[in-house]
């Protein structure tokens, strides 16, 4: 299920940048305000969304449900299923009273 809504979170992400980078930017009609094109207004059209700008927020609430959904997995994940596993102990320690008491040195007198 989590590599489903990777998968889905990531086309999502890489459409965003696709529709975000084709986009006609607001930006862009300034010039023609000022002599060199016909345009609306000096910010653009701001009449209803076209189909790029309404497929960029269907995309971007896409991206935002799939990065609540994998927070989600990621919190709720159960221990278990950890990358890393702990090896079990096979033998036990040794206890400090099986160790061979260390030689004691004389002094001669």
């Amino acid at each position: 299920m989590e590599a489903i809504i990777l998968v889905v979170h990531v086309l999502a992400a890489l459409g965003v940048i696709g529709l975000v980078l084709i986009q006609h930017g607001k930006g862009a009609d300034m010039g023609a305000a000022f002599g060199s094109g016909a345009s609306g207004s000096l910010f653009g059209v701001t009449g209803a969304s076209n189909f790029l700008s309404r497929s960029t927020a269907v995309l971007v609430a896409l991206f935002f449900v799939t990065s609540l959904s994998l927070a989600y997995l990621s919190a709720h994940k159960s221990k278990s299923s950890s990358v890393i596993k702990v090896p079990q102990q096979t033998m036990p320690l040794p206890k400090l009273a099986d160790k061979p008491a260390a030689p004691t040195k004389e002094i001669p007198q």
